[in-house]
């Protein structure tokens, strides 16, 4: 299996998430620059012409770009906080057969750089593209803690039945 996961915006995947998300699959982290552009789903595809992603995993910016991925490949989505009210609709061409792909989305309840109810909203307006788990934890903010992490990874992953 191979995993796809973006980090956000002045961050990198830590060598300890990647021993989580290797337990999984190969993983693949690109260094994303956001500075010129937030969205670029596209850009970052480029990067592996040659790999078929079966999950892509996201963290705030790259949570965005994850969600944008998945609506264009048809492959499921973790999703840690991630800024859905810049969302832009944008269809780009790839190789993957497009379908409705599950995604699970974590919210901080605490979060002060995302605001998840905006993330809520978005979400609300667009509930017939995707099957949608949703779980706000109140007292998480931004960053995501190494046990919330290893357990939604885990959670994820067992409802893909890997």
């Amino acid at each position: 299996m191979n995993v796809l996961y973006l980090h956000g915006l002045q961050s990198k995947l830590s060598p300890q998430k990647k021993t989580i998300l290797e337990q999984y699959g190969k993983v693949y982290a690109p260094d994303i620059n956001y500075k010129a552009t937030h969205i670029q789903p596209a850009r970052i595809l480029k990067q592996f012409p040659d790999t078929e992603f079966n999950t892509i995993i996201g963290s705030s910016m790259g949570a965005l770009n994850a969600y944008l991925i998945s609506e264009n490949i048809g492959r499921p989505a973790l999703l840690f906080n991630p800024p859905l009210s810049k969302y832009q609709k944008i269809k780009f061409s790839s190789s993957f057969m497009k379908g409705l792909a599950f995604k699970q989305i974590i919210l901080g309840g605490s979060d002060e750089v995302v605001n998840p109810s905006e993330t809520m909203k978005f979400l609300g307006n667009h509930l017939k593209e995707a099957e949608l788990e949703i779980i706000i934890n109140p007292h998480l903010g931004h960053r995501i803690p190494m046990e919330v992490f290893q357990k939604q990874v885990r959670s994820f992953f067992s409802k893909l039945c890997y």
